[in-house]
């Protein structure tokens, strides 16, 4: 008897502790989170797949779900065990990691996961894909290092052929270090201690991971170039392990037929033909399909699919003498919201695609059409959702090695200042940004590229917006918004809280584009709604949306005076708010949308006629 209950005892404490080990997995709820967050599974996380502007056959596999994970000192080689389970891909400060862990300059964060590789997948060649991880990585596969990377707003792969074992599981380790503030590199708008218009760190992985099989010849990336005025768009690709003999066909699809095609010549591109195209506006987002093949002796060895936009952003002086930005040789009032693009559950991820999506519909409904992505980069669906959808873009570059002093004075020359920094903080920023504009390039929605803000980090400003400018002569090039102006770039940008205003026209209006890239603020924090239940702030804050609404209206009024007198875009803070900022239009949950949504298309529609 004695010895039946022991081997019962035994027996259950053997279960209990597998469970305790086994524990599921469930996102932190000491925050708000988004209506979306209960949406969130570990066997369905961020499905979709994330490659929207090069899309191959069904051959791959999505690598998000439940990982182990641990927290090492820096200098430790690997983890002796795991601390638990984090759902990649969200960063492990975020509740849906279901970690909620800083990381900090001082320690590794590891990941392992154990995979199989399917049989379809076999035979040919691997690549792993990360959407994105912050900060410097390593990728380690049955125990051998397969490769590293320095950044954190943009994707990277890595071939892992030669590191896959004969068995069907495989082994994948990744380690990640992320100085956050306390290094030099990019990092957007994490700081170690959150306060203010700085938030939380975002360490490790924080978009798709994800298994493809390709061929041994293969496209590995495309770039297309519209011109609407010559009627062309130019097609350009990479290429891995062609032979001189294999040919690269390209062909321009609308409605399912091809209606222009041609090889690339000697130099990888290819120029094709459109008569009347259809031109891509936030009214009429529309979009060709694109196929790219490999032939080689008449039969296709890769074959992939995009799409493109037939769409021109440009400036041109009207006639009152001032510089206007047009789309489409059209001058188009762009009007958007400063958006940070931060969620109070996944911080830089969103929580499912119908969250991303959400972001985008209630602002196109809002009548607004441009977005200034803030200091962070997206995932590609959402640059593709805007591409869909219509919506315009001016992309940050995310900042880094802060530290100069910023001439708010936009077009005064001669107090501006520059940071000082060591060449390998001048590297990071270089490399990340030439990988941000390649992998955005595709996209038709971004009209604007911004290397500085405030002069956060800003160096080398003539330089590096020039380099800019030739490296995308499709795009205008908005060198330093908010101030701090050197004689360069294409834009004189005003930040200016919380009324609208506007740098002087006659001053700068004939060289180059008036614009202003931020104002508003306007604060309402809703109880329930809130990061912190107190010490939340905007630029000025209200009571009431009745009283919000109408001082967002009277500004709105002012833009409508200030347009003609030579402003050419405007930037309101902001989308929503975030953390202990309440200034946004929609609350950070995104459960409360603070201003009537048609009284806002209405109101914005003025801006517009």
């Amino acid at each position: 008897m004695k010895l039946n209950r022991f081997i019962l005892n035994f027996t259950l404490c053997l279960i209990l502790g597998s469970l305790q080990a086994q524990e599921p997995w469930a996102f932190k709820k000491d925050k708000i989170v988004t209506p979306w967050a209960n949406n969130v599974s570990p066997t369905e996380t961020l499905q979709e797949y994330p490659r929207p502007q090069l899309v191959r056959n069904n051959n791959w596999k999505n690598l998000n779900g439940l990982w182990e994970y641990a927290i090492t000192p820096n200098k430790q080689s690997e983890p002796n065990k795991y601390d638990g389970k984090i759902l990649v891909p969200f960063a492990v400060e975020s509740a849906l990691s279901g970690v909620g862990r800083t990381v900090g300059k001082d320690s590794l964060l590891w990941y392992k996961n154990v995979i199989s590789v399917p049989a379809k997948m076999r035979n040919k060649k691997l690549l792993l894909h990360f959407g994105a991880v912050d900060w410097r990585t390593e990728v380690f596969v049955n125990g051998k290092s397969v490769g590293k990377h320095e950044g954190g707003f943009a994707p990277f792969s890595f071939d892992i052929t030669s590191f896959i074992a004969k068995n069907h599981k495989q082994e994948i380790k990744i380690s990640v270090w992320d100085p956050t503030d306390d290094g030099p590199q990019p990092r957007g708008k994490q700081v170690k201690k959150p306060h203010g218009i700085w938030y939380t760190p975002v360490t490790g992985i924080w978009q798709t991971v994800w298994l493809e099989a390709v061929p041994e010849t293969y496209i590995v990336n495309t770039k297309q170039t519209p011109d609407i005025d010559a009627k062309t768009l130019t097609v350009s690709a990479k290429l891995n392990n062609v032979l001189n003999s294999d040919k690269i066909k390209v062909e321009a699809i609308e409605n399912g037929k091809v209606i222009s095609s041609a090889f690339a010549g000697n130099n990888g591109t290819a120029t094709l033909k459109l008569d009347a195209p259809k031109l891509w506006s936030p009214d009429n987002p529309f979009l060709y399909d694109l196929k790219i093949s490999i032939v080689r002796n008449n039969k296709v060895v890769d074959e992939v699919k995009s799409y493109f936009a037939m769409r021109k952003i440009s400036m041109r002086i009207d006639e009152k003498g001032v510089q206007r930005m047009l789309l489409n040789n059209k001058f188009l009032f762009q009007y958007g919201p400063l958006d940070q693009g931060w969620w109070p559950d996944g911080l830089y991820t969103h929580p499912t695609e119908q969250a991303m999506k959400f972001d985008v519909d209630q602002l196109k409904a809002m009548g607004f059409n441009m977005i200034r992505k803030h200091i962070k980069t997206e995932t590609a669906r959402y640059y593709n959702y805007c591409d869909k959808v219509g919506m315009l873009i001016w992309q940050d570059m995310p900042s880094g090695d802060l530290g100069n002093t910023w001439n708010t004075r936009p077009g005064i020359i001669g107090n501006e200042t520059e940071k000082n920094r060591t060449p390998e903080s001048e590297n990071y920023f270089r490399k990340e940004w030439v990988e941000i504009m390649d992998e955005l390039h595709n996209f038709p929605s971004i009209v604007v590229w911004t290397p500085f803000n405030e002069a956060w980090g800003q160096f080398k400003t003539v330089e590096i917006t020039e380099w800019t400018m030739k490296k995308d002569p499709s795009r205008l090039v908005n060198s330093a918004s908010g101030g701090n102006f050197f004689d360069t770039g294409h834009f004189v940008d005003l930040h200016n809280y919380p009324e609208p205003a506007m740098p002087r026209a006659d001053l700068f209006g004939k060289d180059r584009l008036v614009v202003l890239g931020e104002f508003g603020g306007l604060g309402l924090p809703i109880d329930g709604h809130t990061w912190q239940q107190k010490n939340n702030w905007g630029y000025q804050s209200f009571k009431t949306k009745e009283e919000l609404f109408n001082k967002y209206s009277s500004f709105i009024d002012r833009l409508k005076q200030l347009i003609p007198l030579g402003l050419s875009a405007a930037v309101y803070t902001q989308t929503t708010d975030v953390e202990v900022e309440t200034n946004g239009i929609i609350t950070y949950d995104r459960a409360i949308v603070k201003m009537p949504v048609a009284d806002l298309n209405r109101i914005h529609k003025r801006l517009y006629e």
